[in-house]
């Protein structure tokens, strides 16, 4: 036996290659042994009763000195072994990642050459592992076994669809140990973690550059191959194929709105149904993407864990800071096309537009009161339900729009951000400034 043809074929690092020589190595020396104490034996594969000897009747001789497992087998042993010392002797040779089992490691090669070698004979899709292939064919059988009373989809053992509920349930029992995050997944956490500890676990082999995170190596090979045109996935090709076609293939039966992918599909399909499969665990208020609850679960816990760095204020969505950035920047990125006006949010250029239409789409259901944007609606209802929210912290009066809480909280503070530009007066809000100025104009 030889493995020089093996190594020629494959782009060994030298350490990788030295560990495999070794393995196999002592592989060959434990099937030697095993030979020699057959041919030692003139009933070989034989039970003391004459019976033909199998894997279940063979003595389990092999111990664990440290757990006290037993094997039949002095390999299986070995191969055990390692999930103590922690040695991973097959090391990947384009990303340095490395596993107990060659098996794996096989395994593991697929998601670098984008292999999927096991296919569906009902509907072709393909796997890179047997198992998925076997998770994905119980789809075509109708077996409901693991599935989610919520969202109705299946897994392959209890324990994924226990992780998968926590989706649903909020559940998030992995927390960050520098951070306030927690995760749902254990592996979610680590990949996390290494933002904190700086462990960068995937390197180009081309040109050495570091990577926390597979999926940014992957991104990052193809700056050097510069197949532009080519994709890693089939998935990605057929993504492709829909841009150019212009086409998405998914349509709403309610609206006919398309979509390229179809879960992109299925979220959409709530806003027509109404069903809202996430619920919060804490105040049982529920929403159409796993996305909005834990942004809303973060109203409970307090966290905002985007920064400003140019004044220090905390924000709960990474969106909302980037919008908050514009303040400081003064970036105005949408521009009204009728008469160009600018805006720092999609949203405000949006009702500005409304002005120019005359359209106005949200209507109160007490009065009939139409209105440009759903925020000057709610604004409206509660002039009928009387609902007043926001809380002075000093003196406990109430108000039903935020910025009239603002005003009031100046009397407290003696805070008079209005200057006037003629004399040296200031004032608590605009509205009173706009009417000292008159007097200068007069």
């Amino acid at each position: 036996w030889s493995w020089e043809p093996l190594l020629e074929d494959w782009s060994w690092e030298p350490l990788a290659k030295h560990r495999y020589i070794s393995v196999k190595l002592n592989s060959l020396l434990f099937l030697s042994l095993a030979g020699e104490r057959t041919d030692s034996h003139s009933d070989s594969g034989k039970t003391p009763s004459g019976e033909p000897e199998t894997e279940m009747s063979k003595p389990a001789r092999h111990h664990c000195s440290q757990c006290g497992k037993k094997y039949t087998r002095l390999w299986n042993l070995k191969r055990h072994e390692r999930t103590h010392t922690g040695e991973n002797p097959f090391q990947c040779c384009q990303c340095g990642m490395s596993f107990t089992r060659l098996g794996y490691l096989k395994d593991h090669k697929r998601t670098h050459t984008g292999e999927k070698p096991y296919h569906c004979s009902q509907c072709g899709k393909s796997c890179t592992q047997l198992g998925n292939l076997r998770t994905h064919e119980r789809i075509h059988i109708g077996e409901t076994l693991n599935q989610c009373t919520k969202c109705r989809k299946r897994f392959s053992s209890s324990e994924y669809l226990k992780i998968h509920q926590r989706i649903h349930s909020g559940d998030t029992p992995y927390n960050c140990s520098h951070c306030a995050k927690s995760f749902t997944r254990l592996g979610s956490l680590k990949r996390h973690e290494r933002k904190h500890t700086g462990k960068k676990y995937f390197h180009c082999v081309l040109c050495g550059t570091c990577f926390t995170e597979l999926g940014n190596l992957k991104k990052h090979e193809r700056t050097h191959s510069r197949e532009k045109s080519s994709f890693s996935s089939l998935d990605y090709l057929k993504n492709n194929k829909i841009i150019h076609s212009g086409v998405p293939p998914y349509q709403c039966s309610d609206c006919g709105k398309r979509f390229s992918r179809l879960n992109h599909l299925r979220r959409h399909e709530r806003t027509h149904s109404g069903e809202k499969p996430y619920q919060c665990s804490q105040c049982g208020k529920s929403f159409t993407q796993a996305a909005h609850l834990k942004y809303h679960k973060r109203t409970h816990t307090g966290e905002k864990p985007y920064r400003c760095s140019h004044c220090g204020k905390n924000f709960t969505m990474s969106c909302n800071l980037k919008k908050h950035e514009r303040i400081h920047s003064g970036d105005k990125p949408y521009q009204c096309f009728q008469c160009g006006k600018t805006f720092t949010q999609l949203g405000d250029m949006k009702k500005h537009t409304r002005i120019h239409t005359g359209e106005k789409p949200y209507h109160c259901s007490h009065c009939g009161k139409r209105f440009t944007s759903s925020g000057d609606l709610k604004k409206h209802n509660r002039t009928h339900t009387g609902e007043k929210p926001y809380h002075c912290s000093q003196c406990g009066k109430s108000f039903s729009e935020s910025s009239n809480l603002k005003q009031h909280e100046r009397i407290h503070s003696g805070e008079k951000p209005y200057h006037c530009s003629h004399c040296k007066k200031s004032y608590t809000s605009s509205g009173t400034l706009k009417y000292h100025e008159l007097k200068h104009c007069n």
